[in-house]
């Protein structure tokens, strides 16, 4: 028996998109800033330093003194002299109160009034150490600061916002078909 054949045969239906993105532009400008820092007010006052410096002790010992210190020098080294000489000529006359006592004063005084003392030897005109003195004062410095705070200046800008939209468009790019055929079956053979 023969039996007649259904073919079908579809086409799905399909769908075309179509899209454009969407936009979106986002720019800052700079914001103005102005910045000034004034100088800072500085003032200075100064002690200026003192340095002292003695050597009258040192002429004194070289000789090279004060016409008035050097009549009071000799006058003080007359006066001493003097008083040793009075002193000398004491002991001496209470040595010959003494004669009769061990020793002979008679000699002994003629040979210490017959020569003069040695002088001793040496460099005398060189000033002994530490003859000059000095003190020193050092400087004194104040600084006195103010300092003035910077100034600023802040403008801020908006941003500048651009945005365009995106699309999307939509079609039947092909239709859905369905054909139905029945083939007939010729038959040929059994």
């Amino acid at each position: 028996m023969r039996l007649p054949q259904i073919r079908m045969e579809s086409r799905m239906a399909q769908i075309k998109i179509q899209q454009t993105p969407a936009r979106q532009e986002i720019r800052q400008p700079e914001a103005d800033i102005s910045i000034r820092q004034p100088n800072a007010d500085v003032s200075m006052e100064t002690k200026p330093s003192k340095l002292t410096i003695d050597q009258t002790q040192a002429w004194e010992e070289m000789g090279l003194m004060h016409i008035l210190k050097r009549i009071e020098k000799f006058a003080n080294d007359g006066h001493r002299g003097a008083m040793e000489g009075v002193a000398r000529r004491a002991k001496q006359g209470k040595d010959l109160m003494k004669i009769e006592n061990e020793g002979n004063p008679v000699v002994s005084q003629a040979m210490t009034n017959a020569y003069d003392q040695q002088k001793p030897l040496g460099i005398t005109f060189i000033p002994s150490n530490f003859a000059v003195t000095t003190h020193y004062e050092p400087a004194e410095v104040q600084i006195n600061v103010n300092v003035n705070e910077p100034v600023i200046n802040n403008e801020p800008r908006k941003p500048n916002h651009t945005y365009i939209p995106g699309n999307v468009t939509t079609r039947i790019g092909q239709y859905q078909d369905l054909q139905i055929d029945v083939a007939d079956v010729s038959s040929d053979s059994v």
